[in-house]
């Protein structure tokens, strides 16, 4: 399996932390954003590879920061980093095209992990693996929100008994349950070729929940109901809330 991050976005909603420097490296605590990303992909034993993609503005710091652990990451899966050649907002590939990118030029035929470069979280992604071996068929996560407001921001799905997505809606008016859907997503090497499908059909590049909302209605995805929360840096006001919550946790 390999595991693809995707770290190509600009982030200009955190203007001026990250005018020139990429989300994930921001600090969080006394390490990166970046770092707990990687350590929780590192769990998933059959993981043989992380490919991070970024963009042409900010591909060298990754590259630095990669080589600034390499000597640590002994005996762990290696870490490639991917510059997709976009420059800013206006030429970007989207999320979806940068898997694209990322699945063509190297060439990838076989189970991929892909995780987002911005969301920190605490459920157990090695129970999510699991979970996708068992279905045998493409799985998100999904975490329980109660605030319809939070709701509102993220792609909520209906799921049956057996975690089965029967509904699925970004960013819903009204939302039809409490399962908010974050980017944290397992596909089997049979399903990568459905994403050619996907933009060929004229589809939005853009956010990567915008794929599975589509490929549910053509065969069975499911949902991993994680126990625990996620947290999407999306704003200066997340960032500093969620670095006050690591300082005191680092206290304690």
């Amino acid at each position: 399996m390999i595991a693809i991050l995707l770290a190509a976005g600009y982030a200009t909603r955190l203007y001026p932390l990250t005018k020139d420097k990429p989300k994930p490296l921001l600090p969080l605590g006394d390490r990166l954003i970046v770092d707990y990303i990687i350590d929780a992909i590192d769990s998933i034993d059959d993981v043989t590879s992380i490919v991070l993609i970024s963009n042409a503005r900010f591909a060298s710091q990754f590259e630095d920061w990669a080589e600034s652990i390499k000597a640590s990451r002994e005996g762990k899966a290696p870490i490639t980093i991917l510059n997709d050649g976009t420059t800013d907002d206006s030429n970007k590939l989207g999320a979806i095209g940068d898997i694209k990118y990322t699945i063509d030029r190297l060439a990838i035929d076989e189970d991929v992990c892909i995780v987002a470069g911005d969301n920190i979280f605490t459920y157990d992604i090695r129970e999510m693996y699991s979970f996708f071996k068992e279905k045998k068929a493409p799985t998100l996560v999904a975490i329980k929100v109660a605030e319809k407001h939070q709701l509102q921001r993220l792609a909520v799905a209906v799921i049956d008994e057996d975690g089965r997505i029967v509904d699925m809606e970004e960013k819903p008016a009204e939302p039809k349950s409490h399962w908010g859907i974050y980017a944290t997503y397992f596909y089997g090497r049979e399903i990568l070729s459905m994403i050619d499908v996907y933009l060929k059909e004229g589809n939005s590049p853009d956010a990567p929940g915008n794929f599975p909302a589509w490929l549910y209605k053509r065969m069975p995805v499911y949902a991993y109901k994680g126990k625990g929360k996620c947290i999407d840096i999306g704003t200066l006001e997340n960032y500093e809330k969620t670095c006050e919550e690591y300082r005191k946790n680092a206290k304690n």
